[in-house]
């Protein structure tokens, strides 16, 4: 599969983090980068009306390394004066990318006419794109789904005038926006969507192995993939679709216990005390499928009451539980 390019920007290989509340912050980040295979990284979804008011300094939202690169920055986006100041700050913070969500289909995010509800009103985001691409030279992308209900023609005009007001990449993710995750996502309307623009799409939605990433490309015909809840769970999924896509057998899982142990550590170098094991337990509940026994691990963890009580019984399950799923 070859480079994806936005503008001087190189995505090798063409795959992208997925913006995941409470899981894609710099500890995960760099899980990820210990393994290899991301193209292009990605902040979670950051509100453009708050952002100014954050703290750069202490923001967990907003904490990164000069690793962490290259590094989108996504954008919860309702109000076309939201973008010039947001869009400061990710120039400040030295981004390399600025995406802005339009697929989210979180009650809040709708109830502030942002993620999906944009679907719905395409003039609306038509103004943001544009908006958005008038501030700024970063690579501007926007991340959608297939609506409310299948709709050839209104996704594809609403598509088309992403691409139209200067969007660069559209990601979509196979999904309407009722549907849950555990249905079967539509890859081939990602297809869909390629044949009707001429910017690069990127699928996303249902992808867990590499199996799962081939799968894709070739029903979709897509230009790259996004990984998000696959990703979690297994960390070195990304490495492990790179090496698919250049033909190389897959690599041998690491051990699982002491990848756990990497992001503890990750996770309590990175933020203050009091944030630590919100992000350990969010990110157990997708780890712990790994193991045939995991609502064990994951039901002890998301009862600790401190970070060190969740890693002490971490390691008791560990030590009785040695096989994965």
């Amino acid at each position: 599969m070859p480079t994806l390019a936005l503008g001087r920007l190189r995505l090798d290989p063409p795959l992208l983090l997925a913006p995941m509340a409470g899981v894609t912050h710099t500890a995960f980040r760099r899980l990820l980068l210990g393994f290899g295979g991301v193209g292009l990284l990605s902040t979670g979804m950051l509100s453009a009306r708050s952002l100014p008011a954050e703290d750069r300094a202490s923001s967990p939202y907003l904490a990164t390394t000069p690793a962490e690169h290259p590094l989108s920055y996504q954008l919860l986006v309702s109000r076309p004066e939201e973008v010039a100041p947001a869009l400061e700050v990710l120039h400040a913070l030295g981004a390399d990318a600025c995406d802005l969500n339009m697929g989210c289909p979180a009650p809040d995010a709708r109830r502030r006419g942002g993620g999906s509800r944009l679907m719905e009103s395409p003039g609306a985001a038509r103004r943001l794109v544009a908006e958005a691409r008038r501030r700024t030279a970063l690579p501007l992308t926007v991340k959608t789904r297939l609506g409310e209900r299948l709709d050839e023609g209104a996704l594809r005009d609403f598509c088309r005038m992403l691409e139209g007001e200067g969007a660069e990449l559209l990601t979509v993710h196979a999904r309407l926006r009722g549907e849950p995750y555990g249905r079967k996502p539509r890859w081939d309307w990602i297809g869909k969507v390629k044949s009707w623009v001429s910017v690069p799409v990127v699928g996303n939605g249902g992808i867990f192995t590499a199996d799962d990433a081939l799968r894709c490309l070739q029903v979709s015909g897509c230009d790259g993939l996004m990984l998000g809840r696959g990703a979690v769970r297994r960390p070195w999924l990304f490495r492990e679709v790179a090496g698919a896509l250049r033909g190389e057998a897959p690599p041998a899982p690491p051990p699982l216990p002491d990848l756990y142990r990497r992001f503890a550590a990750l996770v309590a170098e990175s933020f203050a005390p009091e944030r630590r094991l919100g992000r350990l337990k969010e990110f157990t509940h997708s780890f712990a499928s790994n193991y045939a026994f995991g609502h064990t691990l994951a039901s002890a963890v998301q009862a600790s009451r401190s970070l060190a009580e969740a890693l002490e019984r971490a390691e008791a399950f560990f030590e009785r539980d040695q096989g994965s799923a």
